[in-house]
């Protein structure tokens, strides 16, 4: 047996070959000891603490395989990524792979070869699944994101409160949950719910004391982004609300000549996607303009800047996001910019979202009747969704249809696919009987075959645009001749850059207008309430916003950070600080516009710094160069 002197050995050796740290942070050794000792544990660390690392040590050190139970596809895609670029076996499940992928990875786990499978919890349910985990050697469970399994937050999914009975087929493994962000109310729920026995308890504070958070009310946002990005030379991610917004806001400071910066989000192609991402992993002045697409999974240390240029949709967004700055523990900043009139809008369409309980069921309805689908049946193929048909049926808008559908993905009735992908295609037809076919299709046919390889014996992921370059072809012809092959009824495809929908459960109207309607209006319900909650955090100006979200988190008696926007003014005003003496010494430098003054000065509130310009003026103490630049006098 390993004593405790070869084992802590083995900890530290792990830690410094795969990825070369020295030490481990606050909480992460007795988290991955509790692992070790087989018990179960729930580890409540912030973003930016490492959780991450607390179940792939222990992975790499025990024999068997870590099973990690994670609910996003594009969260364990980086996650079994990141790992392999480590040399760290790692694979992943989803709805993406087929049969034959699927028992690949299944033989490397038997093997002994595969030390983490991320899978996602509804996948704990498939009959697939289960028969091969039986003949696996489980290390350990992790449940990552566990306060997914609490009924009172937006991100609840039912799959989690399944894990319980999975549990009770492996009694003697121990669990890991893991969470970022929880109150203590929802804690106490993953505590029932995974039915940890003792756990371990392991909660590092929610304090990000380095860095600086500014709460802006601002109604020219374009140009305090411009004036921001032109002295910024730090690496940072800005984030906004829609795919729009973030291509928009990177061509204006691309016209101002701002080159540094360059949007992401959901809809890019996964080989921009990954270009982008990995341009501005290796460079340390390069900006992200995103929506929330982007972070999840992302380990880089030196991020100075975040700018939420709108409100996140809630406390913990806001938090996680804004955890993914100064993670080395150097000063960073954290911008909040917001309007009334903005916030007014946000209300509405947040409303405007949500559909009625008639409007929910003739929704539901269509999509079942629009693929055929009857009572109590499950059909085995994927869809093509056309949400524009859904819209012109039922009169509802795409923000009401796409939230049902949202939904339905979470609760698992459907896979809903709404991000550009790879397209498939899937013989229907034995290749002997292909010989059958006319000289124009089976030219066609052999074209496929060889340039697809795998086409005859299993499902295959392609890019049209790729094997159009192949075979000297347009893009859209080939598509209308693979579409012709599909209404021949030869192969199934689905076209990659449109909606697809897969049904996982049968059709079931009596739950579908019962518990499913009661279930959504109460996850609306908790939209609203944690929307309502962030607003107060934005807008209150009478308190500390580190000491609000530590007080939201449920840590007892926080105190003032004494660098966000609130503690800078109470500075000034109990302390003295003299702003004026602060404009004089930043001139001495160099004449400055207001902007430039406002970052120079410790980012302190626009209008403090105006207000003693004037002053400055009037005293004759500065002057103005022209319209905009300051001077010494």
């Amino acid at each position: 047996m390993i004593s405790t002197e070869e084992f802590a050995h083995l900890k530290y050796d792990t830690l410094k070959h795969f990825w070369g740290y020295d030490s481990f942070r606050d909480l992460q050794e007795q988290i991955i000891d509790s692992v070790i000792l087989r018990k179960d544990a729930l580890a409540l660390l912030p973003t930016g603490g490492g959780k991450s690392l607390c179940y792939q040590l222990p992975a790499l050190i025990q024999e068997g395989t870590c099973l990690v139970i994670s609910p996003l596809l594009a969260l364990m895609k980086d996650q079994v990524a990141q790992l392999k670029m480590r040399g760290i076996e790692a694979e992943y499940l989803s709805s993406e792979l087929d049969e034959f992928d699927a028992e690949i990875i299944f033989n490397r786990c038997k093997d002994g070869i595969t030390k983490l499978l991320y899978v996602s919890p509804e996948r704990l349910n498939n009959r697939f699944f289960l028969e091969n985990i039986e003949e696996i050697q489980l290390s350990f469970i992790a449940v990552d994101e566990a306060h997914c399994i609490s009924e009172w937050g937006q991100d609840f999914r039912p799959s989690y409160q399944k894990i319980k009975i999975f549990r009770e087929r492996f009694k003697d493994i121990q669990c890991l949950a893991l969470t970022a962000t929880a109150t203590p109310k929802v804690l106490q729920e993953i505590k029932e719910k995974l039915n940890l026995k003792n756990p371990g308890v392991f909660r590092k504070s929610f304090e990000r004391s380095n860095i600086h958070i500014i709460s802006e009310n601002i109604s020219d946002k374009y140009e305090r982004v411009l004036q921001l990005m032109k002295y910024n030379r730090t690496s940072g991610i800005i984030y906004v609300r829609t795919r729009k917004d973030a291509e928009e806001l990177t061509k204006f400071l691309h016209r101002n000549q701002i080159q540094n910066v360059d949007y992401f989000h959901a809809g890019l192609e996964r080989q921009e996607k990954n270009a982008r991402q990995n341009n501005w992993l290796q460079r340390n002045d390069h900006v992200l303009i995103s929506t929330n697409a982007f972070g999840m999974g992302i380990d880089k240390e030196n991020v100075r800047l975040i700018v939420h240029f709108s409100p996140p949709q809630s406390v913990e967004n806001y938090y996680q996001e804004i955890g993914r700055a100064g993670r080395d523990g150097e000063e960073s900043y954290a911008f909040l910019f917001w309007n009334d009139q903005e916030l007014m809008n946000f209300d509405e369409q947040l409303k405007n979202q949500i559909p009625s309980k008639y409007e929910f069921q003739k929704i539901i309805s269509f999509i079942y009747s629009n693929f055929q689908i009857a009572d109590h049946e499950l059909p085995e193929k994927p869809f093509q969704l056309n949400l524009q048909h859904i819209r012109n049926f039922t009169k509802s808008s795409l923000g009401k249809i796409r939230n049902v559908l949202n939904f339905m993905h979470q609760q698992e009735l459907i896979f809903y696919n709404n991000n550009k992908s790879l397209s498939s295609l899937e013989l229907k037809v034995r290749a002997e009987d292909l010989d059958l076919l006319s000289k124009n299709d089976g030219y066609f046919a052999e074209l496929l075959f060889r340039n697809l390889p795998g086409l005859t014996s299993h499902k295959v992921m392609f890019s049209e645009l790729s094997l159009s370059r192949k075979i000297g072809t347009d893009p859209f012809l080939l598509k209308e001749k693979i579409k012709e092959f599909q209404n021949k009824d030869y192969l199934e495809y689905l076209d990659g850059a449109l909606s697809s929908i897969k049904f996982l459960q049968n059709r079931d109207e009596r739950s579908i207008n019962g518990k499913y309607w009661n279930l959504f209006h109460q996850i609306q319900k908790n939209k609203l309430r944690k929307w309502e909650e962030l607003k107060f955090f934005t807008t209150n100006p009478d308190h500390c916003k580190m000491r609000m979200i530590l007080s939201y988190f449920g840590e007892k008696n926080p105190k003032n950070c004494g660098k966000c926007s609130y503690c800078e003014k109470q500075k000034e005003s109990i302390f003295g600080r003299n702003v004026s003496v602060e404009i004089l010494k930043a001139l001495e430098q160099k004449p400055s516009n207001v902007d430039e003054l406002t970052i120079k000065l410790n980012y302190f509130e626009r209008e403090s710094i105006l207000e003693n310009l004037i002053y400055l003026l009037d005293a004759g103490k500065v002057k103005m160069l022209d319209f905009r630049t300051y001077t010494l006098a």
